[in-house]
């Protein structure tokens, strides 16, 4: 694991991005999702899921790369481990699968940080808190968002169905309505770190 308290962050420029095929999302709705995460969690327990906050900048403000899926919902790359999987193993696979070109020797270094928050699924439902509610003795989902400290030059493959946008911190704030509670608290999760803006 990376150490975190001074983070690199280099220009969107530096980066090149590409195409690859479709990656289908497993559920059309909400409805959808939580059913089947109903029917994991009766398989396996509790499904505990990790996602990468990749930092670029433009302007000389930090920037976050999200998935963008039709026109409005967006989220960070990662998702489910498999049951036993280590989670930064876990993470650097979910984070090519998402975002890596194939064949697998172009796959990007991932360099995977510390764990910046952990959220709580406390039932089958769209709510998530920064902590199990004290009379929630079998939470559904856990989820843990580590920093991803990128290298000064990658090539990213974004499957065609999705957008990878470069959001700034600012937008994000607290701006729950557009990007849910999970994004838009990452702005302090981020405060406490150095940003060093490297300009090329």
């Amino acid at each position: 694991m990376v150490s975190s308290a001074i983070v690199n962050t280099y220009p969107l420029s530096s980066y090149t991005f590409g195409t690859k095929e479709h990656k289908m999302e497993k559920d059309t709705s909400v409805a959808d999702r939580l059913a089947r995460m109903k029917v994991n969690y009766m398989k396996e327990g509790i499904r505990t899921s990790v996602e990468g906050i990749l930092l670029v900048q433009e302007h000389n403000h930090p920037h976050i790369l999200l998935l963008q899926i039709g026109n409005t919902f967006c989220k960070l790359p990662g998702g489910r481990l498999k049951p036993g999987e280590n989670e930064i193993e876990g993470l650097k696979r979910k984070l090519s699968s998402k975002l890596a070109a194939n064949p697998p020797a172009n796959q990007p270094n991932w360099k995977i940080g510390e764990c910046m928050a952990t959220w709580w699924r406390p039932n089958f439902e769209t709510i998530m808190y920064p902590y199990c509610p004290p009379h929630i003795t079998k939470p559904k989902e856990c989820k843990k968002l580590y920093l991803v400290h990128l290298s000064e030059r990658e090539y990213f493959a974004v499957p065609k169905n999705l957008k990878l946008l470069a959001v700034p911190l600012f937008e994000l704030y607290d701006n729950v309505q557009r990007y849910g509670p999970v994004i838009s608290t990452i702005p302090q999760q981020l405060s406490r770190l150095q940003f060093n803006m490297i300009h090329q």
